[in-house]
């Protein structure tokens, strides 16, 4: 063999073993000619997984590449606190005019301006589903030895946790959670019915019971714009009085609203629709959308006045129960309601102890209605509106006596956040006998602002 044929052969070896080094790097080709994995040919030619022996001579798998390590969460940020200022001031001026008020001065009316109340509320929140409320109420000390002027007192005062929250937002589902001074079952439910500027409540004002105690309390909203359930458990002396026995006070009341789930109509709705809150711009709600039937309880005891002396543990019992119904519509707002209270009482010594029970009866109803609302639904400045409302109690139904109170007056509305009202306001009480307490007769000018 020539020289140069020597050096084709070698070059040419060279070549064939080039191409077979790459073709085990890139991956092996099928019979087809298509590439396959990397591997170890077996006696057919197929290529096979590659196989690593351990310290014994046998064969084990390798092991699989590390899965790359996902990235951690983003943490979310808690919401940043949010805190707000709110105020409510309301009062009037006065002129008594009633015989009584006469006989004690001279013959003569009596008048007079006054602040009624004065409420500041502080309130925001302090984390995720966390939120505070502390309400400060200013009035005179009518009863003070030393000062009669205006004081400070808490009002309201408690911590809210919602522990649970609808992802419907208010349409689902929702309850919260408070503890502290806090509202009792019924009296703020009332209130948002009422014109709390012109006067009380009726069960505030016969002594059902305070609108603010010392306690806890959970709220539930029910789907669908049905209602709510209310749960308290109090002191039971009110928020003007400091725990003096062992006993709390339970209230539950439960709020229906068969029509709030009613759509909203467009801006040529029915008549005696009005702009609410839920509704689109420019859409009206159905006019008995608001209405709401609220049966409650409530149940409490007070101590025996023999409990120190002669250890009369047993409590003397203070319940009331009623239904309240009512209508909620700027356009035309109408209650109803009727409420019993039953109170133990002690007469004699603890050798002649006899518990006596009580039963009053209450019976009341108002209407408001905005006239310039019924002509223009949207309207929101210089609103007119009349007021009427009735109540009687009965302190006692094994008695004839009774007391009557009525309210009746025009208001004019400046703007959402300020009033001023005109009324008459006459108390009357019914076959008391000698022990009657006075007819009353008081005209007023009633203003109230919040902002």
């Amino acid at each position: 063999m020539t020289l140069h044929r020597r050096m084709v052969v070698v070059l040419a070896l060279l070549a064939s073993s080039g191409l077979h080094s790459a073709a085990r790097a890139q991956g092996n080709s099928d019979s087809t000619g298509k590439a396959t994995k990397p591997g170890i040919s077996d006696s057919t030619g197929k290529a096979t997984k590659p196989v690593i022996s351990d310290s014994t001579g046998k064969t084990t798998k390798p092991a699989s590449p590390a899965p790359d390590p996902k990235p951690a969460p983003a943490a979310q940020a808690a919401p940043a606190p949010t805190y707000s200022f709110a105020a409510w001031v309301f009062g009037n001026y006065s002129w008594q005019t009633d015989s009584a008020t006469k006989s004690t001065n001279g013959g003569e009316s009596k008048d007079k301006f006054d602040i009624q109340r004065a409420y500041l509320t502080f309130q925001g929140s302090v984390g995720n589903r966390t939120s505070f409320r502390v309400t400060t109420d200013i009035k005179q000390n009518a009863n003070g030895a030393v000062y009669n002027g205006w004081f400070v007192r808490l009002k309201y005062g408690y911590l809210q946790y919602n522990f649970i929250q609808s992802a419907a937002s208010s349409s689902g589902l929702n309850a919260w959670a408070r503890i502290g001074m806090l509202h009792t079952v019924l009296i703020d439910h009332e209130e948002t019915f009422w014109l709390r500027y012109l006067a009380q409540t009726a069960p505030e004002r016969v002594g059902f019971f305070s609108s603010s105690d010392l306690g806890a309390s959970t709220l539930w909203t029910l789907p669908n714009h049905l209602g709510e359930v209310y749960f308290t458990i109090t002191n039971g002396n009110g928020y003007e009085n400091p725990e003096a026995d062992k006993f709390k006070d339970f209230g539950l009341r439960l709020s229906l609203t068969p029509f709030g789930n009613r759509p909203a109509a467009g801006p040529s709705g029915p008549v005696g629709a009005v702009t609410g809150a839920g509704a689109t711009a420019g859409s009206t709600r159905p006019l008995f959308s608001t209405f709401t039937i609220s049966p409650w309880y409530y149940a409490g005891q007070k101590a025996s006045k023999f409990l120190v002396t002669d250890s009369i543990t047993d409590g003397l019992k203070r319940n009331r129960y009623g239904v309240f119904v009512g209508l909620k519509d700027p356009r035309l707002t109408a209650a109803a309601e009727w409420g019993e209270s039953v109170d133990e009482s002690e007469t004699g010594t603890i050798a002649t102890r006899n518990v006596v029970s009580a039963t009053g009866r209450l019976y009341d109803g108002f209407v408001i209605v905005r006239p310039t609302l019924w002509r223009d639904p949207a309207r929101k400045n210089h609103n007119i509106g009349f007021v009427g409302r009735f109540d009687q109690f009965k302190p006692n139904t094994d008695n004839d006596a009774y007391q009557n109170f009525y309210i009746a007056g025009l208001f004019w509305e400046p703007t959402p956040k300020a009033a001023v009202a005109f009324d008459y306001q006459h108390q009357e009480s019914k076959n008391y006998g000698s022990a009657a307490p006075p007819t009353q007769d008081l005209w007023y000018v009633h203003w109230t602002v919040t902002f």
